[in-house]
């Protein structure tokens, strides 16, 4: 039995690449290190396709009305909520998180279509009566036409999700071009739309790499641009998309910290660091990756985080016991031990190495995985590039600070704003540190302050590229344009020409 190919889904159609010759990628299961499938690499000719399909299906797609999309969407969350297992397990295979940890990813970006499924009354504009005599003014909202999603491998299911139900549901028509790791999900989606009833050419899939999200950029046609993933990419993205005329929103990377002070919850904040540290083997964009422990706190939590640490239960994402899976792909996994290396080379205190890990551990058949075990270090600086730089991956950096004023300038100071945590029982303080803090996602004792579907997602300073953050109505905003009306019948007109600026009378 050969392997399977992952095509692209255009016009309502699974397809193969146009180019000759076609380009593909294999596609692994990290879990056990082998190749499972191969994914079809878009060229030029495959994104013309499916912006065609799609700028094709738009003008009758757009003139749908909203409670009719909506019923389309209804219809699709009936079938995510069928088959969301189905997608969870499709997750764990090609990204090695674990099973939980993936039915939750399901979960949230379901909460990102029941939100869209209010998108009648989210569309409905401001009407000012007698603005000036016998005039009356309305805004309305209407959509952009063919816009682009380029989404990252860490979370194949809700990241899309954060962009295509609500750019649908607005009526827009919609080209997704997934992470070429883990594509298989994208197909899933958009059989289970298609089955929903959603009209050929309104979603479609370009599997690919660098050349597909190129000629997304450029195209005349794609309106706007979302994108999710690397800061370095993010800010090419929102250049070359703006530079082409193209509204772009794209959410970089990300240092998340969490300041845990003196009076904190002890107990409850190891957990917290234990879990959003190793969690999702800490590819996560809003993983916490620096502790700041302030005061005595150090030298109280460390002992706990080192030995939950080492007893991290790091296993085939399938078996329900795994709290931490493997890394997605083989070369993630030299970049992360490079990384760990370079915390020992700078000076760090490395005190548990999760380089040692063997695959054996994790289940049968994983002996050829790219397993990773949790990497703690204490006493890092933040000149170190293990403090300054994303390495995106289970390693947990610790910073002491004297208190709170240089706990808020630490986090302040780096580049990166996409989310931030504080532990603390004083109430002054956590007002204090919430409004003090320049980052754009905070929680209060909690680690993870990732918002609810209609709250909207984004971060601040090089976290974030554009004006609007994700979903919630900030992405209604950024997939609709507002249209201002001012109406006067004849009857109500003076007469004689006007040669004045108009103002209210």
């Amino acid at each position: 039995m050969g392997i399977a190919e992952i095509g692209h889904f255009i016009d309502g159609q699974v397809r193969g690449s146009l180019a000759t010759p076609a380009r593909t990628q294999p596609v692994y299961n990290p879990a056990i290190g082998r190749e499972r499938a191969k994914v079809a690499l878009g060229s030029a000719a495959d994104v013309d396709a499916a912006v065609a399909s799609a700028q094709a299906a738009f003008r009758a797609w757009a003139d749908t009305p909203p409670i009719r999309r909506a019923r389309v969407l209804f219809k699709f969350l009936e079938l995510l909520n069928q088959h969301k297992d189905d997608l969870a397990r499709i997750i764990t295979a090609e990204h090695g998180k674990v099973f939980t940890d993936a039915q939750g990813e399901v979960s949230r970006g379901i909460d990102i279509v029941e939100f869209a499924c209010g998108i009648p009354q989210l569309l409905k504009g401001d009407f000012t009566d007698q603005v000036s005599t016998g005039i009356d003014n309305w805004t309305l909202r209407q959509p952009l036409g063919v816009v682009a999603g380029i989404t990252p491998f860490n979370f194949p299911v809700m990241v899309p999700m954060w962009m295509y139900p609500l750019a649908i549901a607005a009526g827009n028509t919609f080209v997704l071009k997934p992470s070429p790791i883990d594509p298989s999900a994208s197909l899933m989606m958009a059989d289970l739309l298609k089955r929903a009833g959603l009209p050929d050419g309104v979603f479609n899939v370009v599997q690919g790499d660098k050349e597909a999200v190129d000629a997304l950029l450029v195209h005349p046609d794609v309106k706007a641009v979302s994108f999710v993933g690397s800061t370095p990419i993010a800010n090419y993205i929102y250049e070359t998309g703006a530079r082409h005329g193209k509204r772009v929103q794209a959410l970089g990377g990300a240092k998340n910290h969490m300041v845990v002070m003196p009076d904190a919850d002890l107990e409850q904040a190891v957990d917290a660091l234990i879990g959003s540290a190793y969690g999702s083997a800490g590819e996560r964009c809003m993983a916490i990756s620096v502790a700041v422990l302030v005061g005595d706190v150090a030298d109280r939590v460390m002992p706990a985080l080192a030995q939950r640490t080492r007893e991290l239960k790091v296993l085939d994402g399938a078996n329900l016991a795994a709290e931490m899976g493997p890394i997605v792909t083989r070369a993630a996994h030299e970049r992360i031990s490079g990384y760990i290396g370079l915390g020992v080379t700078e000076g760090a205190q490395l005190v548990v190495d999760g380089r040692g890990f063997l695959g054996a551990s994790a289940g049968q058949g994983c002996e050829e995985g790219f397993w990773l075990g949790g990497t703690l270090f204490d006493h890092v600086r933040p000149e170190m590039r293990i403090y300054r730089e994303e390495i995106f991956g289970p390693v947990l950096a610790c910073v002491r600070v004297p208190d709170l004023a240089s706990a808020v300038q630490l986090v302040n100071e780096h580049e990166f704003g996409n989310g931030v945590s504080c532990f603390t029982r004083d109430g002054n303080v956590a007002r204090e540190f919430s409004r003090r803090i320049q980052v754009g996602m905070v929680g209060i004792n909690v680690p993870i302050p990732v918002p609810m579907a209609w709250q909207g997602f984004g971060g601040w300073k090089r976290s974030l590229f554009g004006d609007m953050h994700a979903y919630g109505e900030e992405g209604v905003r950024f997939y609709t344009k507002q249209k201002s009306i001012m109406q006067r019948w004849p009857e109500s007109t003076p007469k004689g020409a006007e040669f004045v600026m108009p103002t209210a009378k």
